[in-house]
């Protein structure tokens, strides 16, 4: 899993963000993180006009602690700044898209 955001928005950033956005919490050496990558690439791809924010987080990262993330992969599902829906850990495709159609 690489994180091509090197830049990791800050709390009031996300709070103000308008639309749909998916934040994504893990690391790279995360093994959870790495296995579902393919089926959350998948089904956010398949959703046009979602904005995909992918963070690494631990120890000394605050951005995870403010959404008190506990397990990677979190994926916090923000519309118009506010968390609607969070999936942790997700295993299947379903979960995911019951998610993603509370913020589009």
């Amino acid at each position: 899993m690489t994180l091509p955001d090197s830049i990791v928005p800050k709390r009031s950033e996300l709070d103000a963000s308008q639309g749909a956005v998916v934040v994504e919490f893990g690391t790279p050496w995360c093994g959870y993180c790495r296995a579902a990558q393919p089926l959350i690439r998948e089904v956010i791809d398949q959703t046009p006009g979602v904005r995909h924010v992918r963070v690494e987080d631990g120890k000394g990262k605050r951005l995870g602690r403010s959404y008190k993330v506990k397990l990677w992969p979190t994926l916090i599902f923000l519309r118009d700044g506010q968390e609607q829906s969070r999936c942790v850990r997700p295993e299947t495709r379903q979960a995911l898209k019951t998610a993603l159609e509370r913020i589009v």
